[in-house]
């Protein structure tokens, strides 16, 4: 299949910077915010200004709106490029739009987000054999630099890509890649979604820095300075007691660094020690990236509650203790005062509550069964 329509769901930083690409180009694409504010600049100036490289252009989608039907219609993919804390919205909003002709792709999927927003689908009433895909990162490392104008600060390369059921790899991912060249297959969605570098490092900067957050409002780069030689270690611990989980999965262990180094983020010299405190130091693509200003951020919100709160219901699930993660949970939990682990991604909003280890892996490989809904 050759996809030559995308709904782009989402308008802040990768949806952005995803529609004004596919417009320039020639893409038929579409753009869709909930909020009308948020579309209004983009209206004005009459597209989106893309900066890459030092060179500029207009990437004009073909509609800018804030009706989900209008923007679905007709499209090959649909492009969900939200905050996780949007996947539920999304889903249930889509449910009586899908047709079975079209694909969807959660660009990126977070931790579990393919499986909660197909469990949400369904739970809606939608019972079309959806096709799902999710990223393990955004396409592209990216920031709004103005109400209309996104910079990319580069490509992510080797994106890992995988299909929900996994058996649709085959006649999904090529055509995906078509529409974003830098995806690499991926084994199944938790192959991607345990890569979660995001989740595996954002937590730890954001407890470990979070005096400094809350008196000086941010003020450091995030990952040159906030990223220190002990916050590491604690990222450290985080990807341990991660790969402890991609283990048991069956799937192929990939530490960290060498997550981080695929995705084009760092420098060979940090992939050969394998060190995550150099490998953040010299991060070229996210050297000027400052630090949020508060705590109250998706770096926690869905990092924590998205991130790290799916990766200990698996481990749950595996029998694998994961103490790094749940003092992580917990501290941010306290911090911002959210019970993340009620909050967030639990194994009943994957869909996973009555699953062992061997229906996950069928439910990974298949798709669900319908007698798993629960409404």
């Amino acid at each position: 299949m050759t996809i030559s329509r995308v709904a782009v769901l989402g308008a802040g930083n990768g949806g952005c910077a995803t529609a004004a690409d596919l417009a320039i180009r020639g893409f038929e694409t579409r753009l869709y915010s909930r909020s009308e504010e948020t579309l209004e600049p983009l209206r004005r100036r009459g597209g989106i200004e893309l900066v890459e490289d030092g060179q500029e252009a207009l990437g004009q989608p073909d509609l800018i709106t804030s009706a989900l039907e209008d923007a679905v219609a007709g499209a090959d993919l649909v492009t969900i490029a939200a905050p996780a804390v949007a996947h539920e919205f999304m889903a249930r909003a889509l449910a009586p739009l899908l047709t079975e002709d079209q694909m969807v792709h959660l660009n990126p999927g977070q931790t579990g987000g393919t499986l909660h927003f197909v469990h949400e689908l369904r739970r809606a009433g939608c019972r079309i054999p959806v096709r799902c895909c999710e990223t393990v990162t955004l396409t592209c490392i990216c920031r709004m630099a103005g109400p209309a104008r996104v910079e990319i600060y580069r490509r992510t390369a080797n994106l890992g890509c995988a299909a929900f059921p996994a058996e649709s790899a085959p006649d999904l991912l090529p055509a995906v890649a078509g529409v974003f060249p830098n995806v690499v297959p991926a084994e199944n969605v938790l192959d991607t979604g345990l890569s979660n570098i995001n989740a595996i490092m954002h937590p730890a900067g954001m407890v470990g820095n979070a005096g400094w957050i809350e008196q000086h409002h941010g003020d450091l780069l995030f990952y040159r300075q906030a990223l220190s030689p002990s916050v590491a270690r604690m990222i450290h611990g985080v990807d341990r007691e991660r790969l402890a989980i991609v283990r048991a999965l069956g799937l192929r262990p990939r530490t960290f660094v060498e997550i981080f180094h695929a995705a084009g983020l760092t420098s060979d010299a940090a992939l050969e020690t394998g060190d995550i405190f150099q490998a953040t130091q010299e991060s070229e693509p996210n050297k000027t990236i400052i630090a949020p200003t508060t705590h109250d951020h998706r770096y926690v919100h869905e990092d924590v509650g998205y991130g790290l709160v799916p990766m200990a219901e698996l481990a749950s699930l595996l029998d694998i203790d994961t103490p790094v993660i749940d003092a992580l949970i917990t501290l941010a939990s306290e911090m911002n005062g959210v019970d993340y682990r009620r909050t967030g991604l639990t194994l009943a909003g994957m869909g996973l509550e009555d699953a062992d280890s061997a229906a996950l892996r069928q439910i990974l490989q298949s798709g669900f069964p319908d007698s798993q809904v629960h409404a």
